[in-house]
């Protein structure tokens, strides 16, 4: 099940954290990145967010979390993470197809670790384009993804 998750709620928030990050850990041994930014988010930058949260229950626990942005018409993909317990599930395609019927956005976009193969088939097995390449300050190579839907 996905719901709306209230990020100012603090334990909502420290929820959302902890699935932020055994998911960021992941990636970012992917990376083989020494600093990742998202490994340093904290509790209180997600109570303060400006994003919308929802969140993929099992049962009662939430296993993976989609952030997301949206203005006018288009909306970012500002992380999409999931438990590490639960990969290969099909949950992160749940989540994209929840995004595509929730928001009527004549674009979407999102950005990943350029070595994150697993996250860069789920959006090209979407439809999603690459559209830009760079290095962060940090040393990440990043890529930028964007989609127009029908």
């Amino acid at each position: 099940m996905i719901t709306e998750l209230n990020h100012t709620n603090i334990g909502i928030a420290h929820k959302i954290h902890e699935v932020f990050q055994v998911s960021y850990m992941v990636e970012a041994k992917l990376l083989n990145a020494k600093d990742f930014p998202p490994l340093k988010r904290s509790i209180e930058d997600l109570l303060n967010a400006e994003s919308e949260f929802y969140g993929y229950h099992d049962g009662t626990t939430i296993v993976a979390v989609l952030e997301v942005k949206s203005e006018e018409e288009v909306t970012h993909i500002q992380s999409l993470v999931v438990d590490p317990q639960f990969f290969r599930k099909g949950i992160a395609s749940k989540l994209l197809d929840f995004l595509f019927t929730s928001f009527e956005s004549s674009l979407f976009t999102v950005e990943t670790g350029a070595e994150n193969k697993p996250a860069i088939a789920l959006y090209e097995r979407f439809g999603f384009e690459k559209v830009q390449q760079w290095m962060t300050e940090v040393g990440i190579e990043k890529v930028r993804f964007s989609l127009k839907p029908n």
